[in-house]
């Protein structure tokens, strides 16, 4: 039977009537038309109505609703002639092109993947609502940015086969300064030393870089918590932010931000106690309490104890160890108890290990740094420490640790240790400048992950006025599965002092050869010993002085036995930036009886940082050496050691405090006592710039030995050492780290040679 013809809009589907046909048929056959992108196969994809169904008013209804569903159409008709279902479509536009004009604050192709985000993207079927929501997006981008003041508009161009072209064309505008930041009820603490907690600021003379004049939500949400933590951590556990008022001026450019808080009064803590299940001895939890009674309430000591508790019992298997603090107000003593109970959970094995990413590196090489074991309890320290390790290996930008519960069980825990590697290899030609050497070329190639084993290969020439070196070194950190380590090195060293106006002059050349091995004594001792054979040629001139007496005993060529050897303990978090940690290192040079040259040096160093605050870290560093000579023998000359310059006691030219012969030249000595007083804390403005570094100092130093022509410096004392205090600025740039400093002599005499300015910039630093 015929139907007569139904031409459903999308009006019908809302009708509160349905569209009734004649009277339900069998399907026989079902045709599309009007389709030119789309394939048929997808429309009959998507259609509930099947050949060999029944047709009937509702199954037309949810036919029609179905295929508007799909976005693909914005008009669908549906026929019925002699039992052929015949579906009519007019099908949606798509998207050719995408073009941003005026865009200046983004990379277009930043933009172009956020718009992707909303839908709306090159290829897909245009919707006018992705369209407005596209614009909203990009005017969103714009405000997280301040700029308030832009304006979007969108235009369509059709093409051909249905097709449009999408242009975004934006006036940006000038970004919106913050002009007042007020906070309103502050008693305990003056709104300028409040405002110092918060990364928005007003305009200023480093906030062209910074950016922290602009608005920015997330920021001012940031700003809002940082405010919270300075006065949990000063008692004030009832703080409250009441209100945040945000306002912009008529014009977009300006914006004002007012903060209502209620400070309440200050607690001190009264008393804290242990509760629940402790699983370790309670004397050795209280030893990791660091808020006491009677004192300030301070959050971020109570945050610290917890976390030292919880990682306590994950020392000892219990991965999921929870410790809340209960607090007890009184509020009428303005005091505080807390109460830590501790659940410690169910003890956790580790089932298995898994390591992924490492493309190039060996599985070996991963594994043999990580300290937790398959089978083993589960043990945070220990995974601390193995992602430590890989970090510090330098193979990998990336290294995360998960410990995820193993599917149908209770006490198992998978580790998978996640790496990106990067690349390993280096090839390098660079120059440097350095204030006390010039003009510094250098050349290197490197391997420090050969063929993914973790063995190291470098071949390196640095060519300095005064330091010309030429080296080839090989190490394998793992010779032995103990982790002892072996290495060999072939060099060759020019110095040449002449070109040092305040050294003496003498020329050496140096060539050696040399192995070693390295000794982990644990986690963070080590100790190595090395035996390197060395030849010197020594070259002179009449006013060498000293220089020229040792050639005349001993001759301008010798050869040494060197045996060195040294332990270093290193806990610092970090190699180029520390905050905290402490470096140790013994250090022994000795010219042994094989060689013409027979002699001894030692020297210790201990470095300590103290994080004074999160962006205060003081360092404390002292530094002693002796040498001599072995066998009725002086020691060489060109083993002295030297002091004053960018690495020892700045304010005074390299190398020239200590001894000096008749020309006032140094000769360098054997003795040497070094002590740095350092205050390191971001460059005013650019708290988050991890790149930049800044430092108030004060050295002290010189050199001592029997041949000072005035006789000054024969033994050691206090009253021959120098002093400077200054100011340094450490950058690690995109062509190598660079230090600056300006230090002013505060303890000079007669004759000493000092220079305020002094840098090191590349492979010299």
């Amino acid at each position: 039977m015929t139907l007569s013809r139904l031409t459903l809009a999308l009006a019908a589907l809302f009708a509160a009537q349905p569209v009734f046909a004649e009277e339900p048929f069998v399907v026989k056959d079902i045709r599309v038309e009007g389709i030119q992108r789309t394939e048929a196969g997808t429309v009959f994809s998507y259609l509930p109505v099947k050949v060999g169904d029944v047709m009937t008013d509702e199954k037309t209804a949810a036919a029609i609703k179905a295929l508007y569903a799909t976005g693909f159409f914005k008009d669908v008709r549906l026929e019925a002639r002699d039992g052929v279902v015949i579906v009519t479509v007019e099908e949606r536009p798509s998207i050719a092109t995408i073009t941003l004009s005026g865009i200046k604050e983004f990379s277009a192709d930043d933009l172009k993947a956020g718009l992707k985000q909303t839908g709306l993207a090159e290829g897909r079927v245009l919707d006018r609502a992705m369209l407005d929501k596209a614009e909203q997006e990009l005017q969103r981008q714009y405000f997280n940015r301040g700029k308030y003041a832009v304006e979007i508009k969108s235009t369509l161009t059709p093409l051909e086969r249905n097709r449009v072209a999408v242009q975004f064309d934006v006036v940006e505008g000038d970004s919106a300064k913050i002009q007042q930041i007020n906070i309103v009820g502050n008693q305990a603490f003056k709104e300028k030393t409040l405002l110092k907690a918060f990364g928005s600021t007003t305009p200023g003379w480093l906030t062209w870089y910074t950016k922290s004049d602009q608005y920015s939500k997330s920021r001012l949400a940031g700003d809002i918590e940082a405010l919270r933590s300075f006065y949990l951590n000063r008692g004030y556990l009832e703080f409250n932010v009441d209100s945040t008022q945000v306002s912009i001026s008529p014009d977009k450019q300006g914006i004002y931000i007012t903060v209502n808080v209620t400070e309440g009064p200050q607690y001190k803590v009264s008393d804290v106690k242990l509760a629940g299940q402790m699983l370790v001895p309670e004397a050795e939890l209280q030893k990791l309490i660091t808020i006491k009674p009677g004192e300030v309430f301070v959050r971020d000591r109570l945050t610290e104890t917890t976390k030292k508790i919880g990682d306590r019992l994950g020392n000892d298997g219990y991965a999921f160890a929870n410790v809340n603090a209960v607090p007890e107000l009184d509020k009428e003593k303005a005091t505080v108890a807390f109460t830590l109970f501790i659940d410690p959970g169910r003890r956790v094995y580790v089932n298995r290990i898994n390591v992924a990413g490492n493309t190039k590196t060996q599985d070996e090489v991963v594994r043999r740094e990580i300290r937790q074991m398959e089978g083993a309890y589960y043990d945070a320290e220990k995974i601390n420490r193995s992602r430590d390790r890989l970090n510090r290996l330098g193979y990998f930008n990336e290294v995360n640790i998960e410990t995820p519960a193993v599917s149908g069980t209770t006490d198992q825990v998978d580790v998978n240790v996640s790496v990106a590697e990067k690349s390993t290899g280096n090839i390098m030609l660079g120059a440097g400048f350095s204030s006390s050497e010039g003009l510094v070329l250098s050349g290197s190639v490197s391997q420090s992950n050969v063929f993914g084993t973790g063995n190291r290969l470098s071949a390196q020439i640095n060519s300095g006025s005064v330091n010309t070196v030429y080296s080839l070194s090989y190490t394998n950190p793992y010779y032995t599965l103990d982790g002892i380590s072996l290495g060999y090195d072939l060099y060759r060293r020019d110095v040449d002092a002449s070109s040092l106006d305040n050294v003496a002059d003498y020329k050496t050349s140096t060539y050696g050869a040399g192995m070693r091995f390295g000794l982990p004594i644990n986690e963070r001792d080590f100790i190595s010993f090395g035996l390197t054979y060395e030849q010197t040629s020594l070259t002179t001139t009449a006013t060498s002085g000293v220089q020229y007496d040792f050639v005349q005993e001993f001759g301008e060529d010798n050869d040494t036995l060197r045996l060195d050897t040294s332990w270093a303990r290193d806990t610092r978090n970090s190699f180029l930036f520390p905050t905290k940690g402490v470096f140790q290192r013994v250090a022994a040079e000795i010219g042994t009886p094989a060689g013409s040259l027979q002699y001894y040096k030692l020297s210790f160093q201990h470095q300590q940082f103290f994080p004074l605050s999160n962006n205060f870290t003081l360092m404390l560093n002292g530094e002693a050496g002796i040498g001599d000579g072995l066998s009725g023998k002086p020691l060489p000359f060109f083993k002295n050691f030297y002091a004053g310059g960018t690495s020892s006691v700045r304010g005074f030219k390299n190398g020239t405090l200590g001894p000096k012969d008749v020309n006032s030249d140094a000769l360098g000595g054997d003795k040497r006592v070094i002590a740095n007083a350092e205050l390191f804390f971001p460059l005013p403005g650019l708290k988050d710039d991890q790149s930049l570094r800044m430092s108030a100092f004060i050295d002290a130093g010189a050199t001592f030995g029997p041949r000072d022509n005035d006789g000054l410096y024969k033994t050691f004392a206090f009253g021959d050492l120098r002093y400077s205090a200054g100011v340094a600025i450490l950058w690690v740039s995109p062509l190598g780290p660079l230090k600056f400093s300006l230090a002013q002599p505060i303890v000079k005499k007669d004759g000493d040679k000092t220079e305020v300015f002094q840098f090191t910039l590349g492979s010299t630093f």
